[in-house]
């Protein structure tokens, strides 16, 4: 994610339907969208955060299509990235330091956050998925880990992440075989290493973790939240990975416990 190049992609047409509410406290709030009362996704939004629409379309279409309630929170102090940097012809790059905002939205610094709205969640609705895109890749693993799920009740009943940021062989290793894990990887991504993925694939296994992996061929870092559907090959693999997330978080959201 240092190379800001790569951030430069696409914002998708289309209006929000879901709603702005206090979340997980009065202290903080989150896109919420869908009217569950039986099963919650937290979408852990990438850089460019809980008020960009190609999320907010994004968790309109799990809402619609899993029949789950979805929470898009606000992990970044309400200081994403801009996203007028996608359109713009002539994108800021020079005056967009990732470091520095990194380090700013540092795991040790979101962790706590990201953790306590998922608790929140999963203290209100009989199931819970979670799905993490880029930055919320990272996150996603961390919540599924074996710290989090070794309760009576795991913390997750299921996880997507697609073209996950920040990730480690340790987050990948520290995965409970008791959350369903689902893996959406471009072919083309330098933030999700070839070595990454063959250890996600070949560890998952090991550990005994229901999971699913799916390749995508000729595509980005990116295409799934800010692919360019005009793009050849791009708007396929956009329809395709939201298929499959939605199909994953279907079958786990609505699979009664001990199944």
């Amino acid at each position: 994610m240092s190379n800001s190049r790569n951030l430069s992609r696409f914002e998708w047409d289309g209006e929000p339907t879901g709603h702005t509410i206090p979340f997980p406290t009065a202290s903080n709030q989150a896109y919420m969208t869908g009217s569950s009362s039986e099963a919650a996704i937290l979408f852990i939004a990438d850089l460019f955060g809980w008020e960009f629409r190609n999320n907010r379309l994004l968790a309109d279409h799990l809402a619609r299509s899993v029949g789950a309630t979805v929470y898009v929170p606000d992990f970044f102090n309400n200081d994403p990235l801009p996203a007028d940097i996608l359109t713009t012809q002539d994108p800021p790059w020079p005056t967009l330091n990732l470091t520095t905002y990194l380090q700013s939205n540092s795991r040790s610094a979101r962790a706590p956050e990201i953790l306590a709205c998922a608790r929140h969640l999963r203290a209100k609705y009989p199931k819970l998925g979670a799905i993490g895109y880029c930055y919320g890749g990272w996150a996603g693993l961390y919540l599924a880990s074996e710290t989090l799920n070794s309760g009576p009740q795991p913390l997750l009943d299921c996880l997507t992440i697609g073209h996950p940021s920040l990730v480690t062989e340790a987050d990948i290793d520290a995965v409970s075989p008791r959350v369903p894990v689902q893996v959406l990887a471009p072919e083309v991504d330098a933030m999700f290493t070839p070595h990454l993925k063959a250890r996600a694939f070949r560890v998952l296994q090991e550990k005994g973790v229901p999971f699913e992996y799916s390749h995508f061929p000729g595509v980005e870092h990116a295409c799934f939240v800010r692919g360019n559907p005009g793009k050849a090959g791009e708007r396929e693999a956009m329809e395709r990975g939201l298929g499959a997330a939605v199909g994953w978080m279907g079958e786990w959201l609505k699979r009664e416990s001990g199944e």
